[in-house]
């Protein structure tokens, strides 16, 4: 994937918001919290998203894929897909909507309803 179709499919899911932090990463958002960001490693994009326990525990193995530098050291699980072979674009796809999903079901009930969510 790259960091234009990143940004395009991140932009494709309902009420995201896009700012340029950290080093000029793009930051992905729903209701004014993260869920995907894609800065570099090495040079190259990196991909980061919210995974569940089972996900980080599975996937944090995988060559490519690595807990996500800063947040996985805080004990969050986040992972980052930094380098080939790592993910399919379609497997990537699917684990960061479903770090949108978890985020989504962790805002409160009014800002859900706010944005239509």
């Amino acid at each position: 994937m790259t960091r234009e179709e990143f940004n395009l499919f991140c932009k494709g899911l309902p009420q995201t918001t896009h700012v340029v932090q950290w080093g000029n990463a793009d930051v992905w958002k729903v209701g004014g919290k993260v869920f995907a960001i894609c800065g570099w490693a090495d040079g190259e994009d990196a991909f980061t998203f919210k995974v569940s326990e089972i996900a980080f525990e599975v996937l944090g193995d995988m060559p490519g894929i690595r807990p996500a530098p800063y947040l996985a050291s805080r004990g969050m699980k986040w992972l980052q897909h930094y380098a080939a072979p790592g993910l399919s674009d379609a497997e990537l796809q699917r684990h960061i909507r479903l770090s949108y999903d978890m985020i989504v079901a962790k805002l409160t009930k009014k800002l859900r309803a706010e944005l239509g969510l």
